[in-house]
């Protein structure tokens, strides 16, 4: 357990130092790229500020040119304001100056306005340039937010993984402690196992020695008292009565109940799907009290009305089965001799299953042709169509996986046991899909209901019946979940139990030999009855034995009390006359009498006391002893017999504690793997925390410079920005006075 925790943690670990390396990854090519549009914004930024230069020069040059003419203008206006009056007053002088002078106003027209056009492409060009600035503005600001959003985001990523990764390493640090307590506790255990471990080598070699000699003695009186070895041979060990597992039987038994309970449920779903389905032939599409049904309906009805003579004896057949399973037989594919039957009444109800097949189809198509049908519920009637050749299958090929696990009841050749667990997982999963078309069927006929009771020609009639047999399709749902989820959950049992049978034998050779094992299993039983008569036979006889030493005894000492106190009354006729000596003689020839009835009754109770004289006989008093030492040898002997019972059952014990010390073992094996496996674990995933905490602190070290770089690059051109801004506001400003 310890191991599997350990394995658990270290594989959460390094799911989430995978998780933090693939984040860490994206996080360092999203640095990448803004570094990359970073840079790629300098340089858009440092053209700009080159074209805004060359504008700015063009723009200078064309103010001072401006300049130039505006003060030749004025020179001219004044040149000219000069000559109109000197024109007046010379102008009869000549016609030869006037025509010069003209000529001259018209070279200096033409100049001016050459130069008011070319003032105003200019005033044009700066206006584009302008706009184009104010646009670059524009996007660059816009630029400007987004980066700074996306600083700020990113700035939110890192602090999170920082978060995370300090909690991360808080977590590997707690876990490391955890794991250096739980490896001092394991190396504890592990000492304590070596003292263990020693202990039990010393007791295992002082009973190896010891089985050792009584298996040498075993092996003695094998060779010569067993005449031969019925376990070598296959055909003759699976007569061998197996070890009577009462647990198993009743967890059969228990089984077979369950499985019996649902197979009633079943038969009682499957009866009232087909009688309700009856009742709805008579009465859709086609009422059969105001009209006459079609031949097929008709036809198809006779048959299911039918249908309780092949549904009932499924129930029939697992409540037989149920009762062959008691807890004196041997429960296996073998002897379940009923699972025949119960697969062939299966056999029987899938005949009737493919009988119906195809009038249910054509019924459901007349449905379909009928003038009340709409396309809503002719689909429906596809797919419940669909569903009934699904569910005929189905059950084909359940009782194709039944039949195949009655064979070895039957034909022993006819299934390996290698292929008994492929057949009862082939029977779950076709279970398991018999309830997934069940749900099906009560999904498309719970809406093929409903649209039918919206019709309106729907009676009440056909409403009733349509209820019903949806609550019958919806027990046999219900049905087949338990079973498909009862077989599920006892199928790795059922595929154990397989293995139970002949002791050091593959299993039973065929039914006969299963048959005959069974009469010996009768036998055995009866044999052993029997014993157990003969002991309690020997105990009473032994009691007696006990009363009638207690009632020898008894007799020898009142035989010892007779003689005292005719001892007594001898020496009592000595001291007294003759007439009372022949009244104590009469008295005593009575008593004598008394004595020797007495005797008699002893005789008939126990052995007999021979004499009644005064003084005991030698014979009498052998026989006493022969009979008390017969006595005490009895006992001996049941005593030597109870002994060599216990030796038996301690000999059980030592192989058991033998088999015990071999698995601890065993465990104590697996465990020193394990612990020298965690250690190793906890040493790399040392070194793994030190290198990804370094690692995490040299990404974070780079992200912050990179950060910082990112923000004295963004300052920097904020500050060219404004710089931008302030000389366009002044070359704006100029421009306007201009």
């Amino acid at each position: 357990m310890a191991s599997a925790e350990l394995q658990g943690k270290y594989q959460k670990l390094a799911q989430e130092y995978s998780k933090l390396r693939a984040q860490n990854q994206v996080l360092k090519k999203g640095v990448v790229d803004e570094q990359a549009n970073s840079a790629a914004l300098k340089e858009q930024l440092k053209m700009k500020d080159q074209s805004l230069r060359k504008l700015q020069q063009e723009m200078d040059s064309l103010t001072f040119r401006n300049l130039q003419l505006a003060k030749r203008v004025e020179l001219l206006q004044d040149e000219l304001a000069l000559s109109e009056p000197r024109g007046k007053k010379n102008k009869k002088s000549g016609e030869s100056s006037s025509q010069l002078s003209q000529e001259q106003k018209t070279v200096f027209d033409e100049d001016l306005q050459k130069k008011i056009e070319e003032n105003e492409r200019l005033h044009i060009q700066f206006f584009e340039a302008d706009e184009q600035h104010k646009h670059v503005e524009a996007e660059l600001r816009s630029r400007l937010a987004t980066l700074e959003t996306e600083a700020a985001q990113h700035q939110a990523v890192v602090d999170g993984l920082t978060r995370k990764y300090m909690e991360t390493i808080e977590k590997l640090q707690n876990d490391k402690a955890k794991l250096e307590v739980k490896s001092q506790t394991l190396e504890k255990e592990a000492k304590e196992c070596r003292l263990r471990t020693e202990e039990c080598q010393l007791q295992l070699k002082n009973l190896h020695e010891d089985l050792s000699g009584r298996l040498e003695e075993s092996l003695s009186i094998i060779n010569e008292k067993v005449p031969f070895n019925d376990t070598k041979y296959s055909q003759y060990n699976a007569l061998n009565v197996p070890l009577h597992n009462r647990r198993h039987q009743l967890k059969m038994r228990d089984i077979a109940g369950q499985a019996l309970a649902f197979v009633q449920d079943l038969v009682t779903a499957l009866l009232n799907f087909h009688t309700y389905t009856e009742q709805r032939i008579q009465i859709f599409p086609v009422d059969s009290a105001i009209d006459t049904i079609s031949p097929l309906n008709q036809k198809f009805s006779q048959y299911l009305h039918e249908n309780a003579s092949y549904v009932r004896p499924l129930e029939e057949g697992m409540l037989h089965l149920f009762e062959s399973i008691t807890e004196d037989t041997v429960t296996v594919l073998e002897t379940t001799v009923k699972l025949k039957t119960f697969s062939e009444h299966l056999t029987s109800y899938i005949c009737f299953l493919r009988k119906i097949l195809p009038y249910q189809l054509k019924s459901l198509e007349e449905e379909c042709e009928s003038s009340l049908c709409t396309s809503a519920l002719r689909a429906r009637n596809l797919e419940l169509s669909q569903d009934m050749k699904k569910m005929t299958a189905v059950f084909e090929k359940l009782q194709t996986y039944i039949a195949l696990l009655a064979l070895p009841s039957t034909e022993p050749d006819g299934l390996l046991r290698t292929n008994y667990s492929s057949v009862l997982t082939n029977v779950g999963a076709a279970l398991h899909g018999f309830h997934d078309i069940m749900k099906d069927i009560s999904k498309h006929y719970s809406q093929k209901a409903t649209i039918e009771h919206e019709l309106p020609t729907a009676t009440q009639k056909l409403i009733t019946t349509n209820d019903c047999i949806l609550s019958s399709v919806v027990a046999l749902t219900n049905g087949a979940g338990k079973i498909a989820s009862f077989f599920s959950n006892n199928l790795d049992y059922f595929i154990a139990s397989l293995s139970y049978g002949p002791k050091a034998a593959s299993g039973f050779i065929s039914p006969l030999s299963a048959e005959c094992m069974l009469q010996y299993k009768k036998k055995a039983a009866a044999y052993m009855k029997s014993l157990r008569k003969v002991q309690q036979s020997l105990e009473k006889i032994s009691k007696l034995e006990q009363e009638k030493e207690h009632w020898m005894l008894e007799a020898q000492l009142a035989k010892i009390k007779l003689e005292k106190e005719n001892q007594r009354i001898a020496d009592k006729l000595k001291n007294t006359s003759s007439g009372q000596l022949v009244g104590l003689a009469q008295e005593n020839a009575a008593v004598s009498n008394a004595a020797g009835q007495d005797e008699a009754t002893a005789k008939a109770v126990s052995e007999p006391i021979q004499s009644t004289s005064l003084v005991p006989d030698v014979e009498s008093r052998e026989d006493l002893i022969k009979n008390h030492y017969m006595a005490r040898i009895v006992e001996l002997t049941s005593q030597l017999q109870l002994a060599d019972s216990k030796s038996v059952h301690f000999y059980a014990e030592c192989r058991a504690l033998s088999k015990r010390l071999a698995l601890a073992e065993k465990s104590k094996e697996a465990l020193t793997e394990e612990m020298k496996l965690a250690s190793q674990n906890i040493s790399r995933l040392q070194d793994e925390l030190t290198t990804t905490k370094r690692s995490y602190e040299d990404q974070l070290s780079m992200m912050s410079d990179h950060l910082c770089s990112m923000n004295e690059t963004l300052s920097k051109q904020r500050e060219e920005i404004d710089t931008l801004k302030m000389s366009s506001k002044g070359n704006s400003k100029k421009n306007k006075s201009r």
